[in-house]
């Protein structure tokens, strides 16, 4: 199971790329958790300057930039 990390402080992006993780999530019948990061230190730790930021089994993958879909779906199921 994949356990996935959205980063962000709640911004019209950041929720946004949580609306895609879980649309693809449900349609690919991908078995995974998601969490939502919202807290300034936790995604500091991270060392990212921009959000929204996906993390996937704690590897960034996409940084500063709300993912398409079918990129979601590409890592997810790597």
């Amino acid at each position: 199971m994949k356990h996935i990390k959205i980063l962000g402080t709640g911004c019209a992006k950041c929720k946004k790329t949580e609306e895609i993780v879980r649309n693809v999530l449900a349609n690919d019948h991908i078995d995974a958790t998601v969490e939502k990061v919202e807290d300034i230190q936790a995604i500091m730790a991270y060392n990212v300057l921009m959000t929204p930021v996906l993390v996937i089994d704690e590897q960034v993958t996409i940084k500063g930039r709300v993912p398409s879909p079918e990129e979601v779906r590409t890592l997810l199921l790597a």
